[in-house]
């Protein structure tokens, strides 16, 4: 991997010198939301749990320390991100864009689920956000100015089993975001989520080991391609962009259009392809 310097193609999303946080910034979708911010010539802060990934990608995209700040950040701990913030404001100034994106994973039946493994996905993928969003979006609200992206999921809207609490937390997400939307949009924030589909990142490649399952799964999306992290960080940079000003309160869905599919997969009989 080597420097990621701007991109003057990038400029016309007018995010340079753009202060950017990203949470969750040392896996596959954050590191990418990273770099493509990086190459719009925003000034980014990379948080995760995960110091050390964080810590190396950033001297891997910015060897100088001029345009990144990498932070050790545990969303469920208030102290931390209110460090977090500190920091960011101490090298950079007041965070314009905050990205919403460190997640976890734990499957389970709903009959079996330990409230344990219930809890610590709500805590990361629901509270999580709302304490960025809430610790962050008072420097946004002060100089009325802010954007916020939420990364939700398809998942959010389209329940699947063994989803545990995964699927109610990005349901919740969602609705979170639309409330930040109506309450702090007056005030110059606005809030909008994206929703990956069947994305192939480190997290989810465990679902990918099956070179049949694989097939299978690109079969049933229309554009026939499993989506990667960069579809989801091209959504990211539009809502984080001015060029998006008017959008406020939406959901992205970035699926190759799978979730428009349902219909086709109720059997029929052939009535023939006419008009």
């Amino acid at each position: 991997m080597t420097m990621t310097t701007p991109n003057p193609t990038h400029q016309w999303l007018e995010l340079d010198d753009e202060v950017c946080v990203v949470t969750g910034a040392s896996g596959g979708i954050g590191a990418s939301v990273v770099r493509e911010l990086l190459q719009a010539g925003a000034r980014v802060a990379l948080l995760d749990s995960n110091a050390g990934g964080v810590t190396e990608l950033a001297q891997q995209l910015d060897p100088a320390g001029v345009r990144t700040l990498a932070l050790g950040c545990d969303v469920t701990d208030a102290d931390t991100v209110q460090r977090a913030v500190d920091a960011v404001e101490g090298k950079f100034g007041t965070a314009g864009v905050l990205v919403n994106n460190a997640g976890i994973i734990r499957p389970g039946n709903l009959a079996t689920i330990s409230i344990e493994d219930w809890r610590s996905q709500l805590e990361v993928n629901l509270t999580g956000y709302f304490r960025c969003a809430q610790l962050f979006g008072r420097g946004m609200l002060a100089r009325r100015r802010g954007v916020m992206i939420h990364v939700a999921s398809i998942t959010a809207r389209n329940p699947q089993v063994r989803g545990g609490a995964y699927a109610p937390a990005k349901a919740a997400i969602s609705m979170l975001s639309r409330q930040i939307a109506i309450e702090w949009g007056p005030d110059g924030v606005r809030s909008n989520t994206v929703s990956p589909g069947l994305i192939r990142t480190p997290m989810t490649e465990a679902s990918y080991s099956d070179p049949e399952l694989v097939e299978k799964r690109r079969s049933l999306i229309p554009v026939q391609r499993l989506g990667v992290p960069e579809d989801i960080a091209h959504a990211v940079l539009y809502l984080a962009s001015p060029k998006s000003a008017y959008v406020n309160g939406q959901d992205l869905a970035v699926d190759g259009g799978v979730t428009q599919t349902l219909m086709s997969h109720i059997p029929r009989a052939d009535h023939g392809r006419g008009h």
